[in-house]
């Protein structure tokens, strides 16, 4: 696939730093009095594809964007874009109310801040190659600010999501620790009563045993040591 053509005529010395199948990363390139931009236009996060925007600063100072004259305009356009796109998830995440909610935002706000830091750097690279251009210095601090806007948002954003994580983890924690205690107190009760139980459903069968004209010190005898065996199993359950 071959890069994109556009109708102007570029130096010798620029077309030989070009590949051909595509404009490359965000930089710039400067020969012959012509200084050659190129940006991209804001990335999404389902995609590795990138649209170049191509801005040629002429020797006279006029700029084009794409072959196309007018290039400041497009080229505040393209900042404005990146602004707009800042402004849209900095509000998303104030409203953000769950990890997922996070989630979502930082997967758009990756590619994003790359992309935000790739053009600012360029944009210096192009003042320091042209120091007399008074509409470069404005679109390198303007694309400074949106950068280092993308970076805070970037970082609030991760240190807001490990902190929901970390507090569900606690709230999972804390629920477990009740679970294990209630879990605990059900066998220590289970410990304590079923030698009772087991007792009184021997002796509550409908069958002849032999006993039943036996004097009641008996049964209180049988109901102590079904207590004495619960409690030696409770203590047993009990013990650190």
């Amino acid at each position: 696939m071959r890069r994109e053509t556009f109708i102007w005529q570029l130096p010798e010395a620029i077309e030989a730093r070009l590949g051909e199948s595509t404009y490359g990363r965000q930089r710039t390139i400067f020969e012959d009095g012509h200084l050659l931009i190129i940006l991209h236009t804001p990335p999404s996060a389902d995609t590795h594809d990138r649209s170049a925007r191509v801005f040629l600063r002429k020797p006279n100072g006029a700029y084009q964007c794409n072959g196309v004259d007018d290039g400041e305009h497009k080229l505040r356009r393209l900042l404005e874009t990146f602004g707009d796109l800042l402004q849209k998830y900095e509000d998303a995440y104030e409203r953000a109310r769950s990890v997922a909610d996070l989630r979502v935002i930082l997967d758009h706000l990756t590619p994003l801040t790359r992309s935000a830091n790739n053009m600012s750097t360029a944009l210096q690279s192009a003042r320091d190659l042209v120091r007399e251009d008074s509409f470069l210095i404005g679109v390198r601090d303007e694309a400074y600010e949106i950068s280092r806007g993308f970076e805070l948002l970037q970082n609030d954003a991760r240190l807001a999501l490990d902190y929901r994580i970390a507090e569900s983890a606690e709230q999972q924690s804390v629920k477990a620790s009740e679970l294990t205690r209630a879990q605990h107190k059900l066998n220590v009760l289970a410990a304590l009563t079923f030698p009772l139980m087991a007792v009184a459903t021997v002796f509550g069968m409908n069958i002849a045993s032999g006993l039943e004209a036996q004097s009641p010190v008996l049964f209180w005898f049988v109901f102590a040591v079904a207590m004495g065996v619960g409690m030696f199993a409770t203590s047993w359950i009990t013990e650190p």
